[in-house]
């Protein structure tokens, strides 16, 4: 006899909760017209209506200011406003079309258009100059629009991307033997550093460290700013021979070359240099993936003496409170270039438990679009 086991139930279906009942609602069409009309909701609505179209033409505003920056129509207008005419010349656009950019350079908040019919720069556009490495990084996006053209293939993983080829240095030292790769990226990030720097020293004190180690310091834009922070503090620069090579003169021209020394090598094959007081990670970490972020700690903890302490400054994501910069762009970026992630201050701060720091801190950033910190100290514990 063949006894027949029944069928498992099917799970019951949970009721929506009032969360999802509410988005339901407003997802209606006949909920948004009322409440475009009605008194108490249509200014909620308007502007919600206007956020959502922001983000629809997002990426158009992304290619206007590529265009303007690329075209140096803010270079131009700093020596004073000029007619479409005379920024068309020069530029293979027409006067016509050249207007549609400089409208939407208006409509952006980085120009400013005059009763005459002519342009100026706007303070918005002032300060996108004014800001280091801003240029370099909106000439460089084009490679990352190409990369984002179908965004669903490339978080499928179907996408050969161009930005892990521009940036072959973070697959190891071997992906990094290029002068000029390494050369092209370094000089970016020195230049972007500038703000990181002063945010990180503003969240993070170097009082009382002896000597400091940083670990992919690149020019040595960071290790510069630390060193006269502290007058009284050492700093060994550590990256790739390369990298280190075209450091030197930086650091020459800076008045800096007898207290900042320069050392050789890579974080993921050879030792750390001994006998600093204090590491600072800046902007390393998000460009790796966990394993290589893990080892790194691990290194980075038993280089350290009793009471060492650790600094790890760039950007993160939100976490639990997801952050614009964080989790859209940077979190696009890394994933772009197939290595690294953008990681939230506790999932770094359970990274830097495991390797054994404690103390683990992280500061509530002032611009999270620049850098966000988080600081550990290594403490021996006697048996």
């Amino acid at each position: 006899m063949t006894v027949t086991a029944d069928p498992p139930p099917v799970p019951r279906a949970k009721a929506p909760g009032l969360g999802t009942r509410i988005a339901r609602l407003i997802a209606r069409p006949g909920f948004q017209s009322w409440a475009a009309r009605n008194i108490l909701t249509r200014r909620i609505a308007r502007r919600e209506g206007a956020e959502l179209f922001d983000l629809v033409q997002g990426f158009v505003k992304s290619q206007v200011l590529y265009a303007l920056v690329e075209l140096r129509v803010l270079h131009r207008l700093m020596s004073g406003p000029q007619t479409t005419g005379a920024l068309a010349q020069g530029t293979g656009i027409t006067p016509d079309r050249m207007l549609r950019l400089l409208q939407a350079g208006a409509a952006l908040g980085l120009l400013k258009r005059r009763r005459g019919g002519d342009f100026a720069i706007a303070r918005k556009g002032a300060a996108l100059l004014g800001v280091p490495g801003l240029e370099q990084m909106i000439r460089h996006h084009d490679v990352l629009y190409r990369d984002m053209a179908d965004p669903v293939a490339l978080l499928r993983g179907e996408v050969e991307t161009e930005l892990a080829e521009f940036w072959p240095y973070v697959f190891g030292a071997q992906g990094a033997n290029d002068p000029d790769v390494t050369s092209t990226y370094s000089d970016l990030m020195a230049q972007s550093q500038g703000l990181v720097a002063q945010d990180t020293l503003r969240a993070v004190s170097l009082s009382g460290v002896r000597h400091l180690l940083d670990i992919g310091g690149g020019f040595g834009a960071f290790a510069t700013a630390a060193a006269r922070a502290e007058p009284g503090m050492k700093v060994t620069l550590f990256d790739l021979p390369h990298v280190v090579d075209a450091a030197r003169p930086r650091l020459v021209e800076a008045g800096l070359s007898d207290r900042i020394i320069t050392a050789a090598g890579s974080f993921r094959d050879d030792p750390l240099p001994l006998g600093a007081d204090a590491v600072s990670l800046i902007r390393v970490l998000y460009d790796h993936e966990d394993d290589t972020v893990s080892a790194l700690l691990s290194k980075t903890f038993d280089a350290l003496p009793d009471g060492g302490r650790l600094i790890v400054s760039e950007p993160m994501s939100g976490g639990a409170m997801p952050e614009p910069a964080g989790d859209v762009y940077f979190a696009f970026y890394t994933l772009a270039m197939r290595t690294g992630t953008v990681r939230s201050a506790s999932r770094i701060a359970e990274m830097c438990k495991a390797a054994g720091f404690d103390q683990i801190a992280s500061p509530r950033p002032a611009r999270p679009y620049v850098t966000s910190t988080l600081t550990a100290r290594k403490t021996v514990r006697s048996a």
